[in-house]
């Protein structure tokens, strides 16, 4: 039986075209890079995340999620890895409108903001070194539904 609360992201759930773009780290500024992204169920309470970058003369990433529920909390959670061998905890809120993935760990603070609709997704990482007082963009993740 799907969890009710988790039965709230079923939206998510599907292949997406997903574009990374006006990342401070990329040169040169307007560079766009490709990926796809496929969002599952695992089990009745969890959704797994896969998405891959590259292509178009850009080197390939890839990087996961898996989103699920602390019931007994009343709260999402998230964790996430990627191919650098990174692995990290989110606090995450979704209201079918907007997702957001926070955490303030020691190293920085890290967020993801995200309006959703039924076929898009405009979101935004961004990274604070000073516990959350000053926000950088990373970069913009858009999601299409294939």
């Amino acid at each position: 039986m799907r969890n009710t609360e988790m039965a709230k992201l079923s939206g998510l759930v599907g292949e997406w075209t997903t574009t990374l773009s006006d990342a401070w780290f990329l040169e040169p500024a307007g560079t766009e890079v490709p990926g796809t992204t496929t969002v599952e169920w695992l089990g009745e309470s969890l959704l797994v995340v896969r998405a891959r970058f590259g292509g178009g003369g850009h080197a390939g990433s890839e990087m996961s999620l898996v989103l699920g529920r602390s019931d007994a909390n009343d709260r999402f959670v998230a964790l996430y890895q990627d191919d650098r061998g990174v692995c990290r905890e989110f606090a995450m809120t979704f209201d079918g409108a907007h997702w957001t993935m926070t955490r303030a760990d020691p190293d920085f603070h890290q967020r993801f903001v995200a309006d959703v609709e039924k076929d898009r997704i405009l979101g935004r990482w961004e990274m604070s070194e000073d516990e959350g007082r000053s926000w950088r963009k990373d970069f913009d993740l858009t999601h299409v539904r294939a």
